[in-house]
């Protein structure tokens, strides 16, 4: 067995001096180790000692300056993992898999899934069906974890250093993504958990990342990951879950950076109380980031989740994008808010596997078509600090908890923007919100001017001042208009 210590204390007096070769720690250790071994001990503590693997296997420290925003905006999956995608469909059913028996088999199961994620049905994943969610979801879940994480890195909130738990890691969208989000000079440590039979899809893609995205699938649930079977020992995510009986205290010994909940909480029996053990599990300046689909349903349960577990007193504050800009207040509306990205480009396994469908002569294409960017999302921190550090004051604005007593009145307003234009080309309608209100709330735009032209530019979850707008109630929607005309002024404060 290698000198482990022997091989940190020679890289930690090399690494100041010039790139640490594991040929050269060979000579250094007791026993003289196969330089191959020496790099593998190397890669294994290489979180540790902020160390990144360069191209010709040689080791050099990492920055110290945080991640910054990359420009994310993908058009489209990249080509190597929808090729990993194809060759797990190819092993499965040969090289014709869009066709015959195996395609009505796929296409049969994505309209399941569809079905079943419409209704809240729960959903059993075996193989077939976790190649099927694969081709149908793959793409759109690459994409959204990046604009989420701009949230984090504008603040510079991301080391290069990087410990990841990601909960329910399914197929590997956010997975990828937070792959290639990253400079090639972060080291991530990335623990998944998933017990389902998604996890053989998950370990083949990852095969694509590089070496110093270090990553171990743990194939077990949630509730087993942080002790809370119940009474049967029985866990609440699949009676079908296999469980590889993980070293709880060894995967927990650490604190995370970053703690992962992709697409999986509405799937739970009890999300709170693993959300909240995930919040446990965060280093002091970690953040928690949620994401769900923009439905109705699933992206009301998550701002539900939110509030929940950010009670007064709790220690855990919204960072992003429902930020309560009154600091006594908590929101009791519906809370439908999510952010939308530009399409992706259709990808190639879709594309076949829609093409080959049966259809009548009125049929419309594109069932099978899934690169809408859609999601709602939540980012958790226990330190206080928010994206933006803005709060409202009663001196200068109107709470949307008292538009009642405003009703046919000009107000004040200091507002998150929680939506993209929801009109349908008439009147610009922008969901709000500034953490009081207990109604939907929504800036309807009925005259653009220089002034108030922000409104229409700031991105979702700018913080606004809406200086001079009419307070109105709407008796169809059950909701406050606030009307933006020509005299009003919207300021964007935070973009």
């Amino acid at each position: 067995m290698i000198d482990r210590t022997a091989v940190r204390d020679t890289a930690n007096y090399l690494r100041q001096v010039r790139p640490i070769d594991p040929e050269e720690i060979t000579e250094y250790i007791e026993g003289t180790p196969h330089p191959a071994v020496v790099r593998e001990t190397l890669r294994e503590e290489a979180f540790d000692l902020r160390l990144r693997e360069r191209e010709d296997g040689s080791f050099v420290p990492v920055d110290d300056d945080p991640i910054r925003p990359p420009g994310w905006a993908p058009d489209a999956l990249p080509e190597a993992y929808a090729f990993a995608l194809e060759d797990l469909l190819v092993s499965e059913f040969g090289a014709n898999w869009h066709v015959g028996d195996s395609g009505d088999e796929l296409r049969e199961t994505i309209r399941r899934l569809k079905a079943d994620y419409l209704y809240g049905n729960d959903v059993r994943y075996d193989r077939i069906v976790a190649l099927g969610y694969a081709v149908y979801h793959l793409p759109d879940y690459y994409a959204v974890i990046g604009y989420v994480l701009d949230d984090l890195a504008e603040n510079g909130l991301l080391d290069r250093t990087l410990r990841v738990l990601d909960v329910g890691a399914g197929v590997g969208g956010p997975a990828l993504g937070l792959h290639d989000y990253l400079p090639d000079d972060a080291v991530v440590e990335y623990h998944a958990v998933e017990p389902s039979a998604n996890a053989d899809v998950l370990d083949r893609l990852l095969e694509e990342t590089g070496p110093n995205f270090r990553s171990t699938v743990h194939r077990t649930t949630a509730e087993s990951l942080f002790g809370l079977e119940d009474e049967e020992g029985e866990n609440s995510e699949s009676e079908d879950a296999e469980d590889d009986s993980p070293d709880r205290d060894a995967i927990l010994e650490e604190p995370f950076d970053l703690v992962l909940f992709g697409n999986v909480l509405s799937e739970l029996s009890d999300p709170v109380t693993v959300l909240e053990s995930g919040i446990d599990v965060l280093a002091g300046d970690g953040s928690v980031v949620a994401l769900a689909p923009a439905d109705r349903e699933t992206a009301i349960g998550l701002r539900e989740l939110e509030r929940a577990v950010t009670t007064p007193g709790s220690g855990v504050d919204v960072y992003s994008p429902t930020l309560r800009l009154w600091a006594d207040a908590v929101p009791s509306d519906l809370g439908w808010s999510f952010d939308v990205r530009g399409d992706l480009a259709v990808p190639p396994f879709q594309r076949r596997l829609d093409e080959a469908a049966d259809r009548g002569p009125t049929d419309e294409p594109g069932e099978f078509h899934n690169v809408d960017v859609q999601f709602a999302y939540s980012i958790l921190r226990t330190d206080g600090t928010r994206r933006v550090d803005v709060r409202a004051s009663d001196d200068r604005c109107a709470r949307m908890a008292d538009s009642e007593e405003h009703v046919t009145d000009r107000v004040n307003l200091l507002a998150v923007k929680l939506s993209h234009d929801l009109s349908d080309g008439a009147n610009a309608v922008y969901r709000v919100g500034d953490g009081s209100q207990s109604v939907d709330h929504y800036l309807v735009c009925t005259r653009e001017t220089v002034l108030n032209d922000g409104l229409r530019e700031a991105d979702y979850g700018a913080v606004l001042f809406v200086e001079n707008g009419l307070v109105l109630w709407n008796d169809d929607e059950v909701a406050y208009n606030v009307v933006v005309d020509d005299e009003t002024v919207v300021d964007v404060v935070a973009p």
